[in-house]
């Protein structure tokens, strides 16, 4: 699904009006049937419903689902503000609820505040993404008056107050806190920053029928990864395929201490339908590799503790470097060197990024396109603190055509920053996921895609999507609370059922 900055949404609109044609009043209508048909599937009618519209278009949407509750005998009350100016379809809208003869009241004092009882159900219809400039006066006043109210808030298109891509980071301004923001046609990239979870806590896309051609047309480097939006088709169709189909993945992981995060990788690497794995261990993991991942086979390192160096790499389809190996010097010097050598698909993870860090510059000295995984505080290390998800996400965009890398940006909505700037925000994945282990997991299941023959940038994009696919079943059957790494390795053939019932 595409995602589109919310000067490109109103360019779609304007094309819906033009080329359809439909009239800008109707096109308001369909949108405020979608969002009826939302409530009517979520809500009874004894619910007291109180919709608060501002003076524009997104008031004039509250309007016309004030007017369907109403006529389907919802319990509704209609609050309007007092403004100097009304858009045209909103002062429609306006005679068309007044023709009801419904509990329709104007705001023009903050006296005039109704009041909110904790289970009313309050529609924000006040602002719309829009929004250009921080809200004040009465509407500001009015925001305070909804927050403060305990009342769950169902926010039209964009919570009121929010703007639709970059916010302040704290965000003083005054902005609806919403239990459920219906976001139409599209969803909106502030959803996507963690900044934003205060007035964002769920969101849904409302369809309104925009024209198919405006969206087909309209470029965007961003776009929402869903099941029906990977294009690689996973299962193997061959009845003479055999290990060597498969490919073979090196994990170079683990030092004394840290062999948990070297096993986590492999047993992912192995789960994810790859040939052969070898895992790459120093001396003292030799033992613990062999028992925990009877799988993959062992390169033993000369060094005791930690790896100093890595084996040949001819043989190999893909490499993983990173997960558990500390950072010592010896360590740090064999990276260098695997990134400048490797003709290999690489995956660099944990450790491998914090020892990057210090050496950005052997970026300029890769040979093929290295995926990195990092989570916003190693993000920063290797590229510099950034004050907001959005300056953030600019950054890696930034970073990713400049040094030509796939960066995973982890997190909720995990984005997978492409070297041509494109973004894929990921759809699956649960807060239960944030434990340790889980980077490990995914760095596995991306070398494992690598291995298989997927390019880069389709490994990192279907990698994070059946991470946080498998994280999503493990929790479905143990609940997100007790969620650890182990149990996203055992639901991975699960995730990969579930996408490639989806091929077939």
């Amino acid at each position: 699904m595409k995602v589109f900055k919310t000067s490109q949404i109103k360019s779609i609109d304007a094309y819906t009006i033009e080329h359809e044609p439909i009239d800008s009043l109707d096109l308001m209508e369909r949108a405020a049937t979608a969002i009826y048909s939302w409530f009517r599937n979520k809500y009874n009618k004894n619910r007291r419903i109180k919709i608060f519209c501002g003076p524009g278009n997104n008031g004039g949407d509250g309007l016309a689902l004030a007017r369907l509750l109403i006529n389907a005998g919802f319990n509704t009350h209609c609050f309007y503000l007092k403004a100097k100016a009304y858009s045209p379809d909103f002062s429609t809208n306006l005679q068309r609820l007044k023709d009801l003869a419904s509990d329709l009241r104007l705001i023009a004092h903050e006296s005039e505040f109704p009041v909110i009882n904790s289970d009313d159900l309050l529609v924000d219809a006040l602002y719309g993404s829009g929004l250009s400039r921080p809200v004040d006066g009465l509407a500001a006043q009015l925001i305070e008056h909804i927050n403060s109210s305990g009342a769950k808030v169902i926010a039209i298109d964009i919570p009121s107050g929010l703007f639709g891509e970059a916010n302040p980071v704290p965000n003083h301004n005054p902005v609806i806190k919403a239990e459920y923001c219906l976001s139409l046609q599209f969803p909106k990239l502030a959803f996507f920053m963690s900044e934003n979870e205060p007035y964002v806590k769920h969101w849904v896309v409302i369809p309104i029928g925009l024209h198919p051609k405006a969206i087909e047309n309209t470029t965007t480097p961003y776009s929402y990864t869903t099941a029906s939006s990977l294009k690689t088709n996973l299962y193997n169709h061959s009845t003479f395929a055999h290990k060597g189909t498969f490919g073979h993945a090196l994990i170079l992981a683990g030092s004394q201490g840290m062999m948990g995060a070297a096993c986590l990788c492999a047993k992912a690497t192995v789960k994810s339908g790859v040939g052969l794995v070898t895992m790459h261990i120093p001396k003292k993991g030799y033992t613990i590799a062999q028992v925990s991942v009877p799988e993959a086979l062992a390169s033993v390192d000369r060094g005791e503790p930690h790896l100093t160096d890595f084996p040949p790499l001819d043989k190999y389809s893909a490499v993983c470097v990173g997960p558990g190996i500390a950072q010592n010097s010896d360590t740090e010097q064999m990276l260098i060197k695997l990134i400048k050598t490797c003709m290999k698909p690489m995956v660099i993870d944990a450790d491998g990024l914090n020892l990057l860090s210090r050496n950005i510059e052997v970026l300029n000295s890769t040979y093929n396109t290295l995926i990195l995984t990092p989570h916003p505080g190693e993000f920063d290390r290797l590229f510099g603190k950034s004050e907001s998800s959005w300056e953030r996400l600019e950054r890696a965009r930034d970073v990713a055509q400049k040094y030509k890398v796939i960066i995973v940006l982890k997190g909720a909505y995990t984005r997978v920053v492409l070297p041509d700037g494109n973004v894929h925000f990921n759809s699956t994945g649960n807060p239960g996921m944030a434990t340790g282990g889980s980077g490990d997991v995914l760095s596995g299941i991306i070398t494992g895609l690598l291995t298989r023959g997927l390019s880069p940038a389709d490994a990192a994009i279907t990698g994070v999507y059946v991470h946080g696919l498998a994280g999503d079943l493990a929790a479905d059957e143990f609940g997100q609370i007790s969620l650890c790494a182990s149990d996203m390795v055992n639901y991975i053939c699960r995730a990969f059922q579930h996408i490639t019932n989806n091929d077939e």
